[in-house]
């Protein structure tokens, strides 16, 4: 019993990673109906930043505080520059796009970092916490606290707030939100630098536990996107369960069958799922009814 509860606990944190980078497809797909897949990018950038400028002896906190910062800002120049001149692309041309930018990104970092892996010291102690004889890493911690501070942030947003209010808007309706004086552009922008600083955050949370890299957007990057179509893509609290769900089936199967057929397992059980309800688990939200 304790190893299956192990095996859950594995997978919770692998699926907090998950939900963080697919809440960033949904907040940016909610707005301007992008799929962005550079959303891998943000995480990268979010954890090699942070290690680059620490190698510059800046204090951890504030490390991390600029990655983020500067992630955020490639995120605004991002939609700025390049989504908002094509915005009337088919969604084939933009996914297309979006991937030609992450190939770029990669292949900057590649050529800053060289193809290294890097890692970090974790954000509190090195020692595990026991609860009922399962392991737990201090960093897992600080990973499912980030998932959980960043679904309640955009519920708040989305929910209590007239900038939430103006986002939902634009969401149904474009052309009267701009008759109303709202800036479906600013809020795609402003959908972007959430993306990127939530893709960041991850980037962040999860070097500490593993390592980080050039490369290692591509895979997580894949995995977030496939948990927020499993949880119903523009779903956020969804695309979250889904995550979980995907961490938790994968570290099962790694644990009981083999763990070179994780990914294999996990994806083969995402694809049984779809044949089953296309729409996701959760189905698609009806954005501006309702909170996150």
């Amino acid at each position: 019993m304790t190893e299956l509860l192990q095996y859950v606990a594995n997978g919770l944190v692998s699926g907090g990673i998950y939900a963080i980078v697919a809440v960033g497809f949904i907040t940016i797909y909610n707005v301007s109906k992008v799929i962005n897949l550079a959303q891998g990018e943000f995480l990268m950038l979010g954890g090699m930043v942070t290690v680059a400028l620490i190698g510059m002896n800046l204090p951890y906190g504030l490390a991390a505080m600029l990655a983020i910062l500067l992630v955020t800002l490639i995120g605004v120049l991002m939609q700025k520059y390049v989504i908002a001149y094509v915005k009337k692309a088919s969604p084939i041309s933009l996914i297309i796009l979006t991937i030609g930018i992450s190939t770029l990104i990669r292949g900057i970092a590649s050529f800053i970092w060289g193809k290294d892996a890097f890692a970090l010291e974790p954000i509190t102690s090195n020692e595990p916490i026991s609860i009922g004889g399962v392991m737990i890493a201090q960093q897992s911690v600080w990973i499912l606290a980030a998932v959980l501070i960043i679904l309640f942030l955009l519920w708040y947003l989305m929910d209590k707030t007239i900038l939430g209010k103006k986002i939902n808007a634009c969401s149904v309706n474009p052309m009267a939100a701009r008759l109303m004086g709202i800036s479906p552009t600013k809020m795609s922008m402003l959908a972007f630098a959430i993306s990127g600083a939530t893709g960041a955050i991850a980037g962040v949370v999860i070097a500490p536990l593993s390592v980080t890299s050039y490369d290692i957007g591509v895979l997580l990057g894949i995995k977030g996107f496939s948990a927020a179509i499993l949880g119903g893509l523009g779903n956020p609290l969804g695309a979250a369960v889904a995550a979980f769900l995907l961490g938790i089936i994968e570290s099962l199967g790694a644990g009981y069958i083999s763990s070179g057929m994780k990914d294999a397992i996990a994806f083969l059980v995402l694809i049984g799922m779809l044949l089953i309800k296309p729409s996701g688990i959760f189905g698609e939200r009806s954005v501006g009814k309702g909170g996150l």
